[in-house]
């Protein structure tokens, strides 16, 4: 795959696809007059095979100890995914092989219900989808998140969803039964209403309209559910604050966060060739505006900062937060999910658990 492309691809994000901070060594393009263009990548997706799935975390900035991701990369394509640099673990990029090299793990309902027997596990709530979204287009055909929620009910997990995608509405049945039980919640991630830019900043998710009927959806079936603004990019989605939460709340909504825009690793420069490509006469103000939530850095990533920025800017968007969500009733405490009810189930076969 060509690593140097300049050119935005029909339905991805990211411009290029550079080499991984790991990787020992650098490319550098070299322009031919007779090269022939290569293809634009197809997405591909390969088995990776695992024995556990629960993944802990001790971040102070996050609320939650327990996640679970089915999938490793993201076919969204958001061009601000703080997931990116992960791929590179993979000795693959977070450019261009972020969002079309992908992998899913079929083991990872057995190994959900396995993990959860075990004698040591001790409940508590777990995260589904954090790092890519559970519901990208490969879950469609895959259905590895509705199966791993199949377990959790089974085993009165409690779970918390976050994800920008309307397919959640097909898991609805599942969703409800478990939210009734205080064992489910989902959260919307919405980062504008201009469909322009959302079809720009992250190609291949649902489109925001469409995401705040899932709300409206997913609260009329008693599902609590929440928005997620993020990330806040300033001079770009921020002017939209107000509107989203606004939109968010006549959909039904009952709870709103948000994040100000990361850019850890090689994402700031991913980010940077995006800006300017798309939104050239903004492209200054926006990146000084976001250092200057950073400290004077692309990114400050250091636990307590990292999630809201600091510095006067990220001090109006707090306020402004603040003022809208007590405006339009998203200012509820979310009710706590309830670890109370989980059990081991009773085996298929009728074997009782031993302990």
């Amino acid at each position: 795959m060509d690593r140097h492309r300049t050119q935005p691809l029909k339905g991805r994000g990211a411009l290029s696809n550079p080499d991984g901070r790991f990787e020992p060594y650098r490319h550098s393009p070299v322009v031919e007059d007779d090269a022939v263009p290569e293809p634009d990548p197809a997405t591909t997706l390969t088995a990776e095979r695992v024995r556990t799935v629960i993944s802990r975390n001790d971040s102070p900035d996050v609320p939650f100890e327990l996640s679970l991701n089915p999938y490793r990369g993201c076919e969204h394509g958001c061009v601000y995914c703080f997931a990116r640099p992960t791929h590179e673990y993979l000795g693959l990029s977070c450019g261009l092989d972020f969002e079309t090299r992908l992998f899913y793990k079929p083991d990872a309902p057995a190994a959900l219900r396995k993990e959860l027997s075990a004698r040591s596990y001790r409940c508590k709530p777990i995260a589904l989808g954090v790092n890519t979204d559970a519901y990208q287009p490969a879950e469609r055909r895959r259905g590895l998140t509705r199966a791993l929620l199949e377990v959790m009910r089974d085993f009165r997990q409690p779970c918390s969803i976050v994800t920008k995608s309307a397919l959640v509405e097909r898991d609805i049945d599942i969703l409800s039964e478990m939210a009734a039980a205080g064992l489910a919640s989902v959260t919307v991630s919405l980062t504008t209403l201009d469909r322009e830019l959302a079809r720009r900043m992250e190609p291949r998710a649902t489109a925001p309209a469409r995401r705040l009927r899932a709300v409206a959806t997913l609260a009329g079936a008693g599902i609590p559910v929440g928005v997620l603004v993020a990330p806040l990019i300033p001079a770009l989605n921020e002017p939209e604050l107000e509107t989203l939460l606004g939109a968010a709340a006549d959909a039904g909504a009952g709870s709103a966060g948000y994040v100000v825009l990361r850019l850890p690793h090689q994402l700031k420069d991913l980010f940077r060739d995006w800006l300017q490509e798309h939104y050239p006469l903004r492209a200054a103000r926006v990146m000084n505006l976001v250092r200057s939530l950073h400290g004077g850095r692309d990114y400050d990533p250091r636990f307590g900062r990292r999630m809201r920025g600091t510095g006067a800017v990220a001090d109006l968007i707090a306020q402004r937060f603040d003022a809208q969500c007590r405006r339009t009733g998203l200012d509820r405490e979310r009710r706590a999910l309830d670890c109370s009810r989980f059990r081991v189930p009773t085996s298929q076969d009728g074997q009782l658990p031993l302990w």
